[in-house]
């Protein structure tokens, strides 16, 4: 097995992740799921429903996560580079499968799409991957390679089991309640040495006092309500969850952000959020 590697590569430029305006929306990025039975809650899927038309505003309640593109697509190409036959500088993915679990808008799931990746964005709600289509459809490019799913990650077993070379969790599993229930397909559908990624939200004081009351209540830089402490996790519970479903944890870089400047940086500190690569065994 070659281990993952990270660094050696610097993300020259957001421009590089931003579409140009023209275009209409296609159906080729769109396709309806079959049962669409998840691990989200109610309240959560409705939720994400009512904010479904904001994804692609990069001054909006998702404005963070835009942001966060660049440290988590470095993370997660740098980590794949090993695997990629490619020598395209341009498209160093290129020929590898990835699965982005909780795609939403398709934030993550388009700057992976240009480094070359085969691209599969899903989600439970429907409103988020028609915002995802619509968005993709705007750049051509991205035809080949990127494909949105209204559906959920059981809904993939049937015919994806032992896939995907990557399936990326990125701010999902904080709004699961149960997360043996996603985590355990998504490890089902990597293949032998595929490597898992997840970015998520540390179940600690610091968290309850930062992640849920300052920037929800007293900040407003996401609405009320999207966060419940209750469904963060510890990353050695992470930990444990992937190690049951026969992923080995390789790596956990704790993430810091500043809300007066948009920005995220690395840090040896997860009491907030952390960012973790697993491998399957």
């Amino acid at each position: 097995m070659k281990l993952p590697r990270y660094g050696g590569h610097i993300l020259r430029s957001t421009k590089q992740y931003q579409l140009s305006k023209c275009g209409q929306h296609n159906n080729r990025f769109l396709c309806t799921g079959a049962n669409r039975v998840g691990a989200m809650d109610p309240e959560e899927l409705r939720h994400f429903r009512r904010l479904a038309d904001k994804w692609w505003n990069y001054n909006g309640v998702f404005k963070p996560l835009h942001s966060m593109n660049l440290l988590r697509v470095p993370f997660v190409r740098d980590a794949l580079l090993p695997y990629s036959a490619s020598s395209s500088d341009s498209r160093p993915l290129e020929g590898l499968d990835v699965l982005d679990v909780g795609c939403g808008g398709g934030l993550l799931s388009e700057p992976l799409a240009r480094l070359g990746a085969n691209v599969t964005g899903i989600d439970l709600v429907a409103e988020n991957i028609s915002a995802a289509a619509a968005h993709a459809s705007r750049d051509p490019s991205l035809m080949e390679r990127l494909t949105y799913q209204h559906c959920s990650v059981n809904d993939l077993l049937a015919d994806k089991t032992g896939h995907y070379d990557a399936v990326v969790m990125s701010e999902v599993v904080e709004h699961i309640t149960n997360k043996e229930e996603i985590i355990q397909p998504c490890c089902t559908l990597l293949k032998e040495s595929g490597s898992i990624f997840i970015t998520t939200i540390n179940k600690t004081t610091m968290s309850q006092l930062l992640a849920v009351y300052a920037v929800e209540n007293l900040l407003s830089i996401v609405p009320k309500g999207t966060h419940d402490w209750d469904k963060f996790i510890e990353p050695e519970e992470m930990k444990n969850i992937l190690k049951l479903n026969n992923c080995h944890t390789y790596l956990i870089h704790g993430m810091q952000f500043n809300p007066l400047t948009n920005q995220w940086s690395w840090s040896s500190d997860t009491s907030m959020n952390y960012a973790l690569h697993a491998v399957k065994e």
